[in-house]
């Protein structure tokens, strides 16, 4: 018979297992939160990993191959009939065995600088490699960053629907009450109905809207499902009398010099003016040192020194060996032309990098021109947002009293709760539009993403 205490010793494991999952389901997460997660789960990023890995390997085996090549060779042979005794010169007709081993290789001792140019292409396109890295990293924030402020909007737009919603439905109860009073006609208790059937079906939409953008963002972190994901809500608060800092040209200027797409195409270009330099380089001569090494058994050798001994297999290796030194000089003349092609072909690419460099430059001003002129324009709008949800709900206020008064029909009241609703609705896009150009305008400072106040 298991006792109570022995029973609560065995659940107990799953007690503790219950409690973790449920804090995981339960837990917030933030937007710091969600970057990191996103930049160590990406797909994309670690592509981008792994194509940085290929350029390491790629310099380091331009670096390599300064080294000499060594490559040996070994032959086991069968001769029949009629053979040479290496020994002795003289052929007979005996069926032989022989052995030939041999090693070398060689050294490049100067092309035109082709290995120390190749040397340096690599090394500027690894460093490019890891700025492209940064970048991914960094353009994923950015999106990221977007859908967590596109929940918030959502769920902010949700909860004011929901605040109305109510409203209405109270006013659906004083309306029904007035209606069997016989203080107004069932036409404005329908209508009141069918403004809050209306809302619902708002409500509902905006609902959809909201499971979407949380769809959105945890496909974004590579995350199985959006069930049970919630992001932290900040208390985001903003000065109407907020002055945006800095120039266009000053945060042009200061994202120019560390902004990694830029240094990128400066290290792409850098790197093709090499690759120039690799192709001029087969214009010069070229000298090699070649290095060998020899030795050889046979079964029909005779030890020149004891012919009557036997001519064992290490003596004759001993005996054998022959090694030497060469020096080749190969002079380019005629490759059908391969070489002014490939010097015109890389011009061609220095051109294309250097307009490629310029791109970038022209994008990111182009992309902090548009933020810095939303940003200004969407504060604008929430300033202007702010005062006339102000004035509206005030306005409500005293169209709602009149109401129930009998003083107003439903489509006069109805008309001022839309009105209110829109003008907050508006206030919330203009709000969270404002917050994000704020934040890519300092991301391109070199700020962090943030939304700690």
């Amino acid at each position: 018979m298991i006792t109570m205490k022995k029973l609560l010793i065995l659940m107990m494991p799953l007690l503790i297992l219950y409690g973790a999952v449920g804090y995981s389901q339960s837990k917030e997460w933030s937007l710091e939160e969600c970057v990191g997660y996103a930049i160590d789960n990406n797909i994309q990023i670690k592509q981008q990993v792994l194509q940085t890995r290929y350029q390491e390997n790629t310099l380091e085996q331009s670096k390599l191959n300064l080294l000499p090549t060594i490559n040996g060779q070994a032959s086991h042979n069968y001769s029949f009939g009629r053979v040479l005794d290496e020994t002795s010169y003289e052929f007979r007709n005996q069926n032989s065995q022989s052995n030939s081993f041999y090693a070398g290789g060689s050294t490049n001792l100067f092309n035109g600088l082709q290995n120390y140019n190749t040397i340096r292409k690599n090394k500027n396109q690894l460093l490019a490699s890891e700025l492209n890295l940064q970048s991914i990293k960094d353009n994923i924030s950015l999106n990221i960053a977007l859908a967590y402020l596109q929940i918030l909007l959502n769920n902010e737009l949700v909860s004011t629907t929901g605040n109305q919603l109510q409203i209405t439905k109270q006013q659906i109860v004083k309306t029904r009450k007035m209606f069997e009073a016989g203080s107004v006609a069932k036409g404005n208790l329908l209508q009141i109905e069918a403004q809050a059937a209306g809302e619902e079906l708002q409500l509902i939409n905006l609902q959809n809207q909201l499971d979407i953008a949380y769809l959105n963002l945890t496909q974004m972190l590579e995350l199985k499902s959006p069930e049970s994901f919630r992001i932290v809500t900040p208390e985001i608060n903003i000065d109407t009398n907020t002055i945006i800092t800095g120039k266009v040209e000053d945060i042009f200027a200061q994202a120019q010099g560390i902004r990694p797409e830029i240094k990128s195409a400066e290290l792409n270009l850098m790197a093709s003016e090499y690759d120039l330099r690799i192709a001029k380089g087969g214009r010069s001569p070229r000298l090699s040192m070649s290095h060998s090494f020899n030795t050889r058994y046979s079964d029909l050798a005779i030890n020149p020194s004891a012919p009557l001994d036997n001519y064992t297999f290490g003596d004759q290796l001993n005996d054998n060996i022959s090694y030497g030194v060469g020096f080749s000089l190969n002079i380019p003349i005629l490759n059908g032309w391969q070489v002014n092609k490939n010097i015109a072909n890389s011009k061609i690419n220095i051109e294309n990098t250097r307009y490629a460099l310029e791109n970038e430059k022209k994008q990111l001003y182009k992309n902090i021109q548009q933020a810095y002129a939303d940003a200004v324009a969407s504060l604008k709008k929430f300033s202007a947002s702010m005062k006339a949800v102000k004035s509206m709900e005030e306005s409500f206020r005293y169209t709602e009293q009149k109401f129930n008064l009998g003083m107003l029909t439903p489509v006069d009241y109805n008309a001022a709760k839309t009105q209110l609703l829109n003008a907050q609705s508006d206030m919330s896009q203009a709000k969270y539009e404002f917050i994000f150009k704020t934040k890519v305008l300092d991301f391109y400072k070199g700020l962090p993403l943030t939304l700690n106040q």
